[in-house]
């Protein structure tokens, strides 16, 4: 992929320039098609400010804390089910023990 100094540019005008004078033969329409794309992603990537060199560890750290928020929020989800799960089997004991009479026998 070329800079931005304008040569990917003129670079790409002259393949179509080219192809235009040769009737567009399947090899040249591929340059094209593969230099457009590069001037493409390389606008894109500008635009989204990760152009530069240390926008690959700038990605790894998003993608490190995207792993740990999502380690995180499994975690809760977790812990909450199973305080939840310990909530409602501690209210079917009282229940049983309430039904049993045995909240009686604790009082003696």
């Amino acid at each position: 992929m070329m800079g931005r100094d304008g040569t990917a540019e003129d670079m790409l005008a002259g393949l179509v320039a080219q192809a235009e004078g040769d009737g567009g033969d399947l090899v040249m329409i591929r340059a094209i098609i593969e230099e457009a794309s590069e001037m493409g992603a390389a606008r894109a990537l500008e635009r989204l400010g990760l152009s530069d060199h240390a926008a690959a560890a700038d990605m790894q750290q998003l993608r490190e804390l995207l792993r740990a928020w999502r380690d995180a929020k499994g975690t809760l989800r977790d812990a909450i089910i199973g305080w939840l799960v310990r909530g409602v089997l501690a209210l079917v004991l009282i229940g049983l023990a309430v039904k049993l009479g045995m909240l009686d026998m604790v009082r003696q």
